[in-house]
């Protein structure tokens, strides 16, 4: 039976919200949550962008939820910070912090002044940032020249248990890859059939751990609304990953997305106002096996959509 967790939109709401909103998810019935880490917002609309660590931590204290994040080791972030910033939230939260990791986005990277890496050098990059965390997770002086470098960094500070680290992919063919070395794999909402071969190219390539999905949807009274704050919040996700991680601000994001109209996002965003409709979608993505939901209700006002989901969907689905 798959789990529903809550997605904390950095990108949107100030963080001193966002903390209210998931003690009131955790309240209404979501089991667990995750949040974004970006430097900038995809958009002016949006308008936001907090500190995901430091959140973190107020969260974790805050809720009993276990919580991840996504994250681009590399360049915004040495490996060995993330390191250290994932075992003290796990040492302080046993069980209940996860991270996962991806290439990056230049929207958030770019700000370092450092030249955006092709998309297989930022693979290959992630590769070895990740075995950078692992080896500092399992307490060993990591010493490491290539992609990124690293002088003799030891964690002094390590979780009984260190966090896993899952993959982060949209496509079938970065699915395959994260198959061989990661310990799960959270990816994105798209048609059941594209989504089908994410899965199954995870496990083609030798993945075993959980499947994880984060789920853009647009809820609000009536089908109208729902489509308009899916266009005004959420229309950078008609991009495809090939253009949207090369942008490099939210004014770059504005531009690419000017020719989107409101019934172009129905592909995207899962648009409704009926509850059953939205139970009726997740269901179908559990049959696929995704074992984890972390659902994104693309409105910055959070509160109905969580009254509703808690009362009508969650209860259908779980």
């Amino acid at each position: 039976m798959p789990v529903f967790g809550f997605h904390a939109s950095h990108e949107q709401i100030p963080p001193s919200e966002l903390l209210r909103q998931v003690g009131r998810a955790q309240e209404v019935g979501f089991s667990r949550a995750m949040c974004s880490d970006h430097f900038a917002p995809f958009g002016s609309e949006q308008g936001q962008s907090g500190f995901a660590w430091s959140w973190l931590g107020a969260a974790l204290a805050r809720t009993s939820l276990p919580f991840g994040v996504f994250n681009a080791p590399g360049q915004r972030y040495h490996p060995a910070i993330v390191a250290q910033a994932a075992a003290t939230l796990a040492e302080m939260f046993p069980g209940r912090f996860w991270l996962a990791v991806g290439s990056g986005q230049a929207v958030n990277e770019h700000i370092t002044g450092q030249r955006w890496p092709s998309k297989s050098e930022r693979n290959a990059r992630l590769r070895e940032s990740v075995d950078v965390i692992r080896a500092l997770f399992a307490g060993e002086s990591v010493t490491h020249r290539g992609l990124v470098d690293v002088d003799r960094a030891v964690l002094w500070t390590r979780p009984a248990v260190p966090p896993p680290v899952y993959a982060a992919a949209v496509s079938a063919e970065t699915a395959r890859w994260a198959g061989s070395w990661a310990d799960g794999l959270i990816t994105v909402n798209q048609p059941v059939e594209g989504l089908r071969r994410v899965v199954e190219a995870y496990r083609e390539g030798g993945g075993g751990g959980p499947v994880l999905l984060q789920v853009h949807l647009s809820w609000a009274a009536d089908d109208d609304t729902a489509l308009r704050l899916a266009h005004e919040q959420w229309r950078t996700a008609i991009l495809g990953s090939d253009v949207g991680w090369d942008l490099a601000t939210p004014g770059d994001f504005a531009e690419a997305t000017a020719y989107v109209r409101p019934e172009d996002m129905r592909e995207h965003v899962l648009v409704s106002s009926d509850p059953a409709r939205h139970a009726h979608w997740l269901r179908e993505y559990a049959d696929l096996g995704v074992d984890e939901f972390y659902l994104h209700h693309v409105g910055q006002d959070q509160d109905e959509f969580l009254d509703v989901f808690g009362a009508r969907v969650l209860p259908e689905v779980t």
